[in-house]
């Protein structure tokens, strides 16, 4: 139950255990580190990320909190902290747009809370192009926690045919019992 919740997280499977919600332009694929990508990543364990195309391209995987071995007693009164992180960067010759969608579900996959920040665009103009984290823990959210749903993506932003668009991987999802 403890560690990282997603799984394959950083593309080692190609798209296994993702559903993929929104596969425009060229589609998503995986490419292995560094790739195309200036900046290495902060983890060296990490060798592949997932890259996005010209039009938006959105995967997401719901993680089943009961499957997992979650108590529900457990979920409902104790409340766990559950804390999300997200790893994106661009190319250095095409801009990219990052989104993230992370939602708790209850039994009938309802929305308890959401994070959805604001969608980002990245510049290579005017950004290093390192890899940059996303992170949010949820709190406090209430009773009846039995699902998550974790989705993100994005495209490019010159609408180049192939694969130009924001690049994702060490996506993780840990609850904090």
């Amino acid at each position: 139950m403890s560690g990282n919740l997603l799984k394959n997280p950083n593309g080692d499977e190609d798209f296994e255990h993702w559903e993929l919600t929104e596969n425009g332009g060229d589609e998503w694929r995986t490419e292995e580190m560094p790739g195309d990508c200036v900046n290495t990543f902060y983890d060296e364990s990490v060798n592949k990320y997932f890259c996005t195309s010209f039009e938006l391209c959105l995967k997401r995987q719901v993680i089943d909190l009961l499957a997992e071995g979650f108590d529900p007693e457990n979920l409902d009164f104790v409340q766990p902290a559950v804390t999300v992180e997200d790893w994106y960067t661009s190319r250095t010759d095409c801009g990219c747009i990052y989104k993230l969608i992370v939602t708790l579900l209850n039994d009938s996959q309802e929305v308890i809370a959401d994070f959805q920040p604001t969608e980002v665009t990245v510049d290579p103009d005017t950004d290093d192009c390192s890899w940059k984290k996303v992170t949010h823990t949820f709190t406090d959210y209430g009773p009846g926690l039995r699902f998550i749903s974790f989705e993100h993506g994005g495209q490019d932003t010159k609408f180049w045919k192939g694969w130009f668009g924001v690049r994702l991987t060490g996506s993780s999802v840990t609850i904090d019992l």
